[in-house]
Formats: C-alpha cells, structure tokens, sequence
C-alpha cells in the first residue's frame, strides 16, 4: 500500500468504535497494572491473567464461529509475529512498570507509533515527509526528559525506561509485519494462539523466578488481574490485533495517541502519583510527534478528494 492510501484511510464506524474501547482500556489499565504488580511477581501478575483472559477470549472465537485452525506452513510466521507483537512486549513492560510511575511507563510505551514510523521507512520503504522527521526528533527529545529526570532524581531505574523503549521498538515491528502477514488465518484466530504462547512463556518465567515469592493475590491484585483478563487479553488485544492487520500500519496506530496522556493523568488520579514538568512536557512532545506522523499530508488530502 502506498503512502499516500495509507494516510488517506477513511476510518468506518466500526472501526472508529473499536479505537475509542482500545484507547480507554489500555489508557487507565496503567495504574490498574502498576496496583496489580507494586507488591505482587510481575511475570506471575501477567500470568494470571492471561489464563483467565483465554476463556473470555475463546468465547469472543467462537461467538463470531471463527476457525482457529492455523495451516502447519504458517507455524513460522506465526511464532515471529508472536515473539514481536506481544512476548517482548509482556515480558518487559510488565517488570519495567514496577521501577517507574504508571504515568510515565504509558508515556514511554507509546512511542510505539513513532517508532512504527520509522520502521516502515527503514525496513518497508515507506517515505518520511520532512515534517515527520521533526516529529520523531520532539519525540526523542521527550524521551531525553524523561530519562534525564530518572537519572537526575533516581525516581526509578534507567534500565526501566530503556526496556519500556526497546519493548515499544519491537512491537512498532510487530505491527509493520502483521499488517504485511500472508497467513491466510482469520486474525482472531492468530490472537488466540499468540496469546497462547505468550502465556506459555510468561508462566515459565514466573515458575523459574518467582515461584519462591507466590503468595495469593490481595483483593486490589485481583481487581487488576481481572481488568486485565476481561479487558485487555479478552477484548482489546485481540481488537487490536484485527485493526493492526486490516488498516495501514501507521493508520492504525491512530489508537494510541490519547493512551499516554489518559495514564499520566489516570495515575495522578488513582495513584496519586505526582507529576513533573517533565512528564507535562513529554506528554505534549509525544502528541505533537505522533500527530506528525499521522496527519495526511497536503498531497494525500488532495489525493484522496480527487484533487
């Protein structure tokens, strides 16, 4: 698909009422995930939720009598797409929320869209206008912010916020590639078996280190994991999912433009997390950069009107 169709994609109801769930569940699940892991194993927190979330997410299958066969040719395929739209992603953030305020792990997080940008210009040859390159510039230099103030004050742990970043840069690829995926395989049907494996993995770690601090979950724990179950892994992942694949790949990062905000302000206001000028500044630079990103060009608008 050419640059010019990508940012000229007309948006249906559908597809419109779908971005609007995904944003808000994934927007205040980050103080619900930073209630969910303050004092609990994180890769067990993931864990639990992913069990609970398959049943919600079978039922989603067969609801809407999707086949969940995936040919043996695709099993390839399908493990990168695993391994770059959700492994890294969970087995990372998850911990790296723990070092860092709910509100600003979002903020990190969702530079996913700039770095989407980016891959597609260096790996699928989709051209950056000049004013786009100013957009991944603000971004980086709200991603300096942050990463200055975490050294600066020690009110987290750098490591946290490179994780959350490189996490982000991986899945922006997972997206790229889903969208270009040749699986004939209805996407529900490559959620589900993504998340299968991803919760797989994520027990495996919880068993190797975490078992000795396993202790049943307080009642906010629970609150969180199921969030999570319901929400996240039932519903908007595997949401997500289906637009990634059926919308141009920078299109469909259009979803996450509102997430970091709504966790910064959800987190001061759940959490009472305190935030810095920094986080206002980043938050603004993000917004601007992934507008860059998103916004059709002159020539794209002209285009798409006939023009």
């Amino acid at each position: 698909m050419s640059s010019a169709s990508s940012a000229s994609h007309a948006f249906d109801r559908r597809q419109i009422g779908l971005l609007v769930f995904i944003t808000l569940a994934w927007g205040f699940n980050w103080p619900v995930l930073k209630t969910g892991v303050t004092d609990f194993p994180p890769w067990t927190f993931r864990t639990l939720s992913m069990l609970l979330g398959l049943p919600v997410l079978y039922v989603m299958t067969r609801s809407m009598k999707v086949p969940l066969h995936v040919p043996r040719h695709g099993w390839r395929e399908l493990a990168v797409l695993t391994f770059t739209n959700m492994i890294v992603w969970h087995v990372v953030a998850i911990v790296a929320i723990q070092a860092l305020s709910s509100g600003r792990a979002a903020i990190l997080g969702y530079t996913m869209p700039i770095f989407s940008a980016l891959v597609g210009a260096a790996l699928f040859g989709q051209r950056l206008a000049g004013r786009q390159w100013l957009g991944v510039a603000a971004a980086a230099v709200g991603v300096a912010l942050l990463l200055w103030h975490e050294l600066a004050h020690m009110a987290g742990r750098p490591w946290a916020a490179l994780g959350m970043l490189m996490a982000a840069a991986v899945w922006a690829l997972g997206t790229q590639q889903l969208r270009r995926t040749q699986l004939a395989s209805h996407t529900l049907a490559l959620g589900w078996w993504m998340t299968i494996a991803t919760t797989v993995v994520m027990g495996l770690l919880a068993i190797v280190f975490e078992r000795g601090a396993w202790r049943a979950p307080p009642p906010a724990v629970w609150f969180a994991v199921i969030y999570n179950a319901v929400l996240i892994f039932g519903i908007a992942q595997p949401l997500w999912l289906v637009l990634a694949r059926e919308l141009p790949p920078v299109a469909s990062t259009l979803s996450v433009m509102m997430i970091p905000v709504l966790g910064a302000l959800s987190g001061a206001w759940l959490l009472g997390e305190t935030l810095h000028w920094q986080d206002g500044a980043a938050v603004v630079l993000m917004l601007a950069a992934i507008g860059s990103v998103l916004w059709p060009s002159r020539g794209s608008r002209a285009a798409a009107s006939g023009g």
